[in-house]
Formats: C-alpha cells, sequence, structure tokens
C-alpha cells in the first residue's frame, strides 16, 4: 500500500510539472517563470528548494549525534543567507532585467569573469544535486524493504526528477514547489506530534536533549579548533550560497522587486522556524529507540540518515508513514528540481551560449534541455561514487562559490572600485588556495574555506588597487541598487 503511494505521489508529480511545461515559450519563461510569480508562490519556491533532503534526514540526524554545535551551517547559516539575499541583492538583479546570475558579472566584469564565475558555480551543484539524488535513493531503498539496491534506486529517483524538469523549466519548478510545500508542512507536523507522544511527550524529548547537550551551540571559550570549524559551516552557507543561481532565479521570478524582497525574506523565516520539525522527529526518534543510535557507528556516513525512515516504518501506523514519506519525497523533489535547473541555466548561458552565436529562442531552449540532461548525469555519477552525509555534500558545494564567487559578487554590486582585473585574481587564489588547503592542509586548525575567502578578498583588493595589467571592463550597477526593503 505504502509503495503504490509513492508511485502515485511521482506521477502526480510528474503530472503537475508536465502541466506547467505548457506556459514554456521562451528562454525567459523556462528560466525564470516569465518573472510573473505571485507572493504566495515565490515563498513556496525560496522555502520547498531550501528545505531538501539534507535538512530532512541529514541535519536532523546530525543535530541527533552532535546537538547543535553540529549543524551551525544549516539551517542557520542557510537561513542567514536569504536574508542577505534579499537585503542586499534582490532589488539590484530585479532592476538589472538579467536571465543568470552569470550575467551579472559580464556587466559588472566582462566575459572573462563571467565564464570563470559560471563555471565554479555550475561546478558547486553537483554536490548538491547529488545529495537530493541520494536522498529520493535511500528512500526508494528503504521502502522496498533493500529489494532494490541503493544505486539502482538513486538513478531512479534522478530520472523521475529528470522528466518534470527537462520540460517546464522554472514554470514546472513553481507549480510543483507549491504542492511540495503544502505536503511538506501538512505531513511532518502530524508526524512530528505522533513521533513525540511515542517519545513521551515534547517536554520529555526537549529536557532530554537539553541533558545531553544537544543544545550547545556555541565551542567552549578556549576551544580554538571548534570556533574555526563553526565558522568554516556558517559561512560556506551563509556567503557560499549567496552567488548561487537558484537563489537568483527565486528572486528574478517574482512579479516585481517588492515581491522579490519580500518573498525571500518570509521564505527565509518559514525555513528557520520549519527546520526545527524534522530535529524534532529526529530526536524524538532516539528517545523512542535508542537502538538507532547504533546506525551512528557505520563507516558510511549515509547510513545515520536512516533514523527517520527506519523508525517510520518499523513503528508508525500506516496513514503517519503516507503522510512522512509524503512530505519527505516533496522535500527531495522541490530541492532537486532546482538543483538540476540552476547549474543548466548558468552554464549554457554563460559558458556555451557566447561559442554559439546568432541562436534563436528557440535552439536555445533545445540546448537548455539538452544540457540539463547532461549534468543529470554528471550528478548522478558523483552521486554514486560519494559516502558523505548529505549535509557534508552541501557544504562542500558552497565552499567553491564562498571562495570563488562571493567577493565578486559583494564588491561588483557595492565597490565602485573593483575592477575585472580584481575579479580574476580574486577567483583565482580564491579557489586555488582552497584546493590547496582542503588537499594538503585539510586538518588544519582554519577550515580551507575560510583561507580560500581570505585569499579572494586580499586578491580583489591587491587586484582592484594595484596599476591595471588586464584590460578593465566593468560596467558600475551601483544607481539600480535602490533601497532595500
Amino acid at each position: 500500500m505504502l509503495i503504490a503511494f509513492v508511485v502515485v505521489y511521482m506521477l502526480v508529480t510528474i503530472g503537475i510539472g508536465l502541466f506547467a511545461a505548457r506556459k514554456v515559450h521562451s528562454p525567459k519563461d523556462y528560466l525564470v517563470a516569465g518573472r510573473s510569480l505571485p507572493l504566495y508562490m515565490n515563498v513556496a519556491t525560496v522555502f520547498a528548494t531550501w528545505f531538501g533532503a539534507e535538512t530532512v534526514l541529514s541535519v536532523s540526524a546530525t543535530f541527533a549525534q552532535d546537538g547543535l554545535a553540529g549543524i551551525p551551517g544549516d539551517p542557520f547559516g542557510a537561513s542567514f543567507c536569504l536574508v542577505l539575499a534579499a537585503l542586499l541583492f534582490a532589488r539590484l538583479f530585479y532592476r538589472m532585467n538579467l536571465l543568470t546570475i552569470g550575467d551579472f558579472y559580464k556587466q559588472r566584469y566582462g566575459k572573462s569573469v563571467e565564464v570563470l564565475t559560471s563555471l565554479a558555480i555550475t561546478l558547486s551543484y553537483l554536490g548538491w544535486t547529488s545529495a537530493q539524488m541520494t536522498a529520493l535513493g535511500l528512500v526508494m531503498h528503504v521502502l522496498s524493504g533493500g529489494a532494490l539496491d541503493l544505486d539502482t534506486a538513486i538513478v531512479c529517483g534522478a530520472a523521475v526528477v529528470l522528466i518534470y524538469t527537462v520540460f517546464g523549466g522554472m514554470w514546472s519548478v513553481a507549480f510543483t514547489d507549491l504542492f511540495q510545500t503544502v505536503i511538506i508542512v501538512i505531513g511532518l507536523s502530524l508526524v512530528a506530534a505522533l513521533v513525540g507522544d511515542l517519545a513521551g511527550g515534547p517536554a520529555k524529548v526537549i529536557a532530554q536533549a537539553a541533558a545531553e547537550g544537544k543544545f550547545d551551540f556555541f565551542p567552549a571559550a578556549g576551544d580554538s579548533a571548534g570556533w574555526w570549524a563553526m565558522a568554516g559551516a556558517f559561512f560556506a552557507f551563509a556567503f557560499g550560497s549567496i552567488p548561487q543561481q537558484d537563489v537568483f532565479q527565486r528572486m528574478t521570478s517574482a512579479k516585481d522587486e517588492k515581491t522579490a524582497v519580500r518573498g525571500t525574506l518570509i521564505g527565509a523565516l518559514i525555513y528557520f522556524c520549519f527546520a526545527f520539525v524534522p530535529i524534532f522527529i529526529a530526536y524524538s526518534a532516539l528517545v523512542t529507540d535508542p537502538s538507532l543510535g547504533g546506525l551512528f557507528a557505520d563507516e558510511d556516513g549515509r547510513v545515520i540518515q536512516r533514523i527517520l525512515p527506519d523508525l517510520v516504518l518499523s513503528r508508525m501506523p500506516l496513514w503517519a508513514q503516507v503522510m512522512f514519506f509524503g512530505a519527505l519525497l516533496s522535500a527531495i523533489l522541490s530541492t532537486a528540481s532546482g538543483a538540476l535547473l540552476a547549474p543548466t541555466a548558468t552554464f549554457t548561458g554563460n559558458v556555451l551560449r557566447p561559442f554559439l552565436p546568432g541562436m534563436t529562442e528557440r535552439r536555445f531552449l533545445l540546448v537548455l534541455r539538452v544540457v540539463l540532461v547532461t549534468f543529470t548525469a554528471c550528478a548522478l555519477l558523483f552521486a554514486l561514487n560519494s559516502t558523505s552525509t548529505m549535509y557534508e555534500m552541501v557544504q562542500n558545494a558552497y565552499n567553491v562559490t564562498l571562495a570563488g564567487a562571493f567577493v565578486p559578487l559583494l564588491a561588483g554590486a557595492y565597490w565602485k572600485r573593483a575592477t575585472t582585473q580584481g575579479a580574476l585574481l580574486s577567483i583565482v587564489f580564491g579557489i586555488g588556495s582552497w584546493l590547496v588547503c582542503d588537499h594538503l592542509f585539510a586538518d588544519a586548525l582554519v577550515p580551507p574555506n575560510l583561507i580560500g575567502l581570505a585569499f579572494s578578498t586580499v586578491f580583489m583588493l591587491v587586484g582592484s588597487l594595484a596599476p591595471q595589467l588586464v584590460a578593465d571592463h566593468r560596467h558600475d550597477p551601483l544607481p539600480l541598487r535602490g533601497r532595500p526593503i
């Protein structure tokens, strides 16, 4: 019965996505939904995209193991990112009337910076997209009782997301996100109430979590390593996820700039508050069945993510199983579709298109869909060969853009003297230093991603203020900023 529900749910989701595809007539429709989403749909796309598999399965399990100290990046850094994006960039991006975030780098710094940042942004999505595919596979693997091995299940899950995203683009994402947001909120709320009762009530769960130190967020005063690790995780999400196409798309898909700002802020608030629901469920699961803590000892990091699915299947009535897996599938599918579309838009529009001059809109749409299929295949290979948790995969993805794209974006928007030379040096030395430190000094006191951010900042300043040996193609967008709401 449960498996039948999952099949029906997948078919309904595909149907909604294909129905929305009828609205796609141009690249603008495909990439930013014609810049016409009302506030409620804009909020739904922000929330549903952020509330993904890692929030339900991985962040919750990490809290159960390490407490709040283990999750500074998500939901804290992730929510902070959305607030910053809304206040600092939403009006600017909307007024510039762009299709991709790579277009900002092109207008501000020129072609070379556009290509480099677009490649970095595209590559960063491999980890995030792979995390969603891994989650879909995990769900199908658990529901089949192991009859469907994990790798095969991951392939099947990727195929489902691909089918409706490749045809409808951002319109399909918007319609399915709205539907999936309703399922997420209702489903997880009901399951939280049921699991909390099994554990002896919310008061008992919260008291036990407090007694075990799960609410200790900050490291001890003398724990330098702990403070640096927390900063590295927080910065990866808070700053590294701002120069991302999915954030850009949700802001620029709104019907007007006021909606772009307010929709992102409201979506951030709802996300931050509701992210604690799966955290409560996961810890309640441990209180109810302490044997689930044995999953923490497995060498495969993905195994701890089975805490919630295992509990629901073994201890919950059928209706609760239906609600949980409906909410879980909604969270995964909504994020996965956006994670496929975003890098497709950036790579096609800012890396490939310059080499394909004279493209008609019809041909551009075709190329977008071909690239989306190709990126799906690449992310699938990444997912099949990774044993990291989804939380780790997403954090590593944001390290790329933290080190190579955030500083040029911030400087380009708010510093008139930022130059093409400064941006190029910022990207090269930021990503280069991060990669070197991550490979050679991964266990050093200062996390490699913060080293990359520091190098990126220093070389933006040095490169912009030094004599210009590289032709400067800057175009100052500052007059377009306006006052954020």
